[in-house]
C-alpha cells in the first residue's frame, strides 16, 4: 500500500517536526509499504531561528522547505489525486498550526486553507485512514468543522508532563465539533468510524525513542484499518 505524508515546512517551530516526519517515513517502510511526501505550494506564516526562537526577516515556501525532508521527492497537494493513496499521514510541528491553520495565533477561531480542508475531507469521504501526530489533530478538527463528521482526536494528556497547554487545546478541539480524548505518549486515539488515528508524540515530554514508538503505534494501526 502507498501512503501520502503531508508536510508543512521543515523545522518544529515554523514547519514540520523533522523527527516525527522521519519516524513516519521509517515506520511506513519498516512495515513493508511505500509513501509519497506532499505539501501545498504556499508561503510559511513566518520563519523562526531555531537557535533562539526569534522571528527572522525572511520568507520561505512550504513546498520548497518540505522538499528538504523529502530529499526532493515531493508532490504538490494540488497535483495529486487522493485515489492514488491508501491513507494520509500527518506529522506534527507548529507549521500545521501556522501554515495550514492559524490555530497558533487565533486558536480554534482561526481559518484553515481550503486546499488542506478539501484534501482531508476527501480522504474521509473515501473512507481512507488518516494518522495525525502531535499538533496535527487541530488541523483535522478545523477541516471537519461544520461537517457531518465528529472525530475522536487527541493532542495528549493532562495526566502526564507536557510543555504545552493540553487542556486548552483539547477544549479548542471540542469547540469546533470534534471529541477530544486524553492519551499519553505511550497511547494512541483510534476513531474506527472515521478511520482516524492520533498519537501525541512531542506534545508530551518525550525522547526521540518515545516519539518513534508512538509514531509506529499510530502508523501500524492506520495500516491495520486501511
Amino acid at each position: 500500500m502507498k501512503y501520502a505524508v503531508l508536510l508543512h515546512g521543515s523545522g518544529v517551530y515554523d514547519g514540520t517536526e523533522i523527527h516525527e516526519a522521519v519516524c513516519c517515513l521509517l515506520a511506513i517502510s519498516q512495515l513493508g509499504h511505500s509513501y509519497q511526501c506532499i505539501a501545498p505550494d504556499v508561503l510559511q506564516h513566518h520563519v523562526i531561528d531555531h537557535t533562539t526562537g526569534s522571528e527572522m526577516n525572511e520568507s520561505r515556501n512550504v513546498f520548497t522547505e518540505s522538499a528538504r525532508i523529502a530529499r526532493g521527492d515531493i508532490k504538490k497537494v494540488s497535483e495529486i489525486s487522493v485515489k492514488e493513496f491508501d491513507g494520509l499521514v500527518m506529522p506534527g510541528g507548529f507549521g500545521t498550526a501556522k501554515n495550514f491553520t492559524k490555530w497558533a495565533f487565533q486558536g480554534p477561531e482561526g481559518p484553515i486553507i481550503p486546499e488542506i480542508k478539501e484534501l482531508i475531507l476527501t480522504f474521509i469521504a473515501l473512507k481512507k485512514p488518516i494518522a495525525a501526530l502531535c499538533m496535527s489533530p487541530t488541523t483535522l478538527a478545523k477541516a471537519l468543522e461544520g461537517s457531518e463528521y465528529h472525530a475522536k482526536l487527541t493532542v495528549g494528556s493532562t495526566a502526564a508532563p507536557s510543555p504545552y497547554e493540553i487542556e486548552a487545546i483539547s477544549q479548542g478541539i471540542s469547540k469546533v465539533g470534534a471529541l477530544p480524548e486524553m492519551k499519553t505518549k505511550k497511547e494512541i486515539s483510534v476513531d474506527l468510524n472515521l478511520k482516524i488515528v492520533c498519537a501525541p508524540c512531542y506534545m508530551m515530554e518525550a525522547t526521540i525513542l518515545d516519539v518513534y514508538e508512538n509514531t509506529k503505534q499510530a502508523v501500524s494501526e492506520m495500516i491495520k484499518i486501511s
